[in-house]
């Protein structure tokens, strides 16, 4: 069922998620807070319980603020939650800002009681780093889902933006010509963004026919063997391919220069076919170099019929507006 996803705010809170500190980051900036408001108080014991007050409070905006820096998995498009999934483990993650959750109401709950402890106990300063020990040991329990959080914030804020917009996915084995396609058909210089964990890239490109804007977007490589054998690169293109494209662009290598079988591709081509729902158009590239009778024959190194092939994509846009696919 499509979801709206409204000019792509989902998308700008991944770009926009801050720095997540670990845990002496929070600690060594909350006490200096604590320790100037401190200096304001003359009665002394007056001023141990403001210095409790101050850190526990400090420590839980913190922890607050990490945990709202991450937009809600649910409400994110399919194809963005496929992706969190593949490479670090959507379970994974809501654990670990469980985790931090759990630190935040902690310190809530036990910043009145101890604060209390400080001021009406026997030896003020005894209470005090009794009170900042059982809150530093809270904090450092969730380090590491700290540490893991902003390894995920940074990748996160890598993986490249697609717009919501009529999208045409380039699918295919690796090097059958998919990004020479875009860079053949796409008006402005592509934007070129490295994928996460991998030396591969990931190509959207755009042009602008009349009022309406085409996206492109080239997926790694994807090898004709089972779903559960195929690695996290592999699953990030069947993801686009499934939950991305309005149109699908297979290129087909009749000359194998890519290194694989026609006979390998024209198996994934089947694959594919049977799991989407969108429109897929199959065409042989380099055609230069060999031709398939029964296909669109095309070359992204000349230009031939690589114009003629893109109209025909582009005859499947829609006049409504174009939402993401759970």
């Amino acid at each position: 069922m499509p979801i709206d996803v409204g000019g792509y705010l989902f998308i700008v809170e991944l770009e926009k998620i801050p720095t997540i500190p670990n845990a002496d980051e929070i600690l060594d900036r909350s006490l200096r807070r604590a320790a100037k408001r401190m200096r304001e108080k003359s009665n002394k014991r007056r001023a141990h319980e403001e210095f409790v007050r101050t850190v526990y409070e400090s420590v839980h905006d913190r922890l607050v603020a990490v945990m709202q820096s991450y937009p809600e998995i649910d409400t994110l498009p399919i194809f963005y939650q496929k992706l969190i999934d593949i490479l670090y483990g959507i379970d994974r993650l809501r654990q670990s800002l469980g985790a931090v959750a759990w630190a935040a109401r902690w310190t809530r709950d036990h910043k009145g009681g101890l604060a209390k402890e400080v001021r009406y106990g026997e030896d003020t300063a005894v209470a005090r780093k009794r009170a900042i020990a059982r809150l530093a040991s809270v904090v450092h329990q969730v380090d590491d889902d700290l540490l893991f959080l902003n390894e995920v914030r940074n990748v996160l804020r890598k993986i490249p933006t697609v717009e919501d917009t009529f999208t045409i996915v380039i699918a295919g084995y690796p090097n059958v010509g998919k990004s020479s396609f875009i860079r053949r058909v796409s008006t402005a210089e592509p934007m070129v963004a490295s994928y996460p964990f991998t030396t591969k890239e990931v190509i959207v490109g755009h042009c602008d026919i009349g009022a309406d804007r085409v996206q492109l977007i080239d997926t790694p490589g994807v090898l004709d063997r089972p779903a559960n054998e195929r690695n996290a690169i592999e699953q990030q293109a069947m993801a686009a391919i499934m939950h991305v494209a309005d149109v699908i662009l297979f290129l087909i290598d009749a000359s194998e220069h890519c290194g694989y079988s026609i006979e390998n591709q024209l198996h994934l081509l089947s694959e594919i076919r049977s799991l989407v729902t969108v429109p897929l158009v199959a065409a042989v590239n380099k055609a230069d170099l060999s031709l398939l009778p029964g296909y669109p024959n095309i070359s992204t190194g000349t230009g031939e019929g690589v114009d003629a092939l893109f109209k025909t994509l582009c005859s499947y846009r829609s006049p409504s507006p174009v939402t993401y696919r759970q």
